[in-house]
């Protein structure tokens, strides 16, 4: 794995995409052509590539070894710990390194000079564009762990008129119906243990975005498995093809 690493660029430009396979870890090295390339992280945690630009969401659990793919921008949808981990980002982070936090979280974007975001806020990483969007559960309920009123963002990410949309922690939110025929991919929550969507909702989510792809992301592998067996058929008869994706694992658009 140490050669491979070493040897990031040569192996880059034969075209191909390679997947490197070591303890708890798969990194990507990228094709040389314009597609984009997800990696499942831990969690919610997704890294997303293309040309020379790497994004994470919710960096959370990473090996060491990321130290070896920093980011050039960390996007954070909440102050969770599950999603806001600080070993992880320090492990990826470098000069350059932008980062986007809800504004809520003021004193967490001190520490990283983050700018300040809300829903429908927009920015752009390189080539990317992305859009700050919303994310809450239980609205007007005060056991909320996502409370509408703390603005947490999720994000959509557009690469050449691809579109990808991350719901971070969220449930079937009314605001789901601006993004009808807008999402390519869709990166929606299975919880479990936690309040997101989940089950049905999951399905009700696919059926007003229409997206092409969906690949689940919080989960345990229990909780994805039972989804496989109940609602899988129901998400592709939505026209949503419906990719297995295992933690620290790529696929490429």
């Amino acid at each position: 794995m140490n050669f491979l690493q070493n040897n990031f660029k040569y192996i880059a430009l034969i075209g191909t995409v390679v997947i490197l396979s070591g303890v708890g870890i798969t990194a990507i090295v990228l094709n040389s052509n314009d597609g984009i390339t997800i990696e499942l992280l831990t969690n919610a945690g997704v890294m997303v590539e293309a040309g020379s630009t790497r994004i994470y969401i919710d960096p959370y659990g990473l090996p060491s070894s990321y130290s070896a793919y920093p980011a050039d921008a960390v996007l954070i949808t909440h102050e969770h710990g599950d999603h806001y981990d600080p070993y992880s980002i320090d492990l990826i982070k470098t000069d350059s390194t932008e980062f986007y936090f809800p504004a809520i979280m003021s004193f967490q974007a001190s520490i990283y000079d983050a700018t300040s975001v809300v829903p429908e806020d927009t920015f752009q990483v390189n080539n990317f564009n992305v859009r700050c969007f919303y994310m809450y559960t239980m609205p007007g309920s005060v056991d909320s762990s996502h409370p509408q009123e703390n603005n947490y963002t999720s994000y959509i990410i557009e690469y050449r008129g691809f579109t990808i949309f991350h719901a971070g922690d969220s449930w079937n939110i009314q605001e789901y119906e601006q993004l009808h025929g807008e999402i390519d991919l869709v990166l929606l929550p299975l919880g479990p243990g936690c309040q997101t969507m989940t089950g049905e909702d999951v399905v009700a989510v696919i059926e007003t975005l229409e997206p092409t792809y969906f690949i689940p992301i919080h989960f345990t592998e229990d909780a994805k498995d039972s989804f496989i067996l109940l609602y899988k058929d129901s998400v592709e008869a939505c026209g949503c093809q419906f990719i297995d994706l295992k933690y620290f694992h790529s696929k490429s658009f």
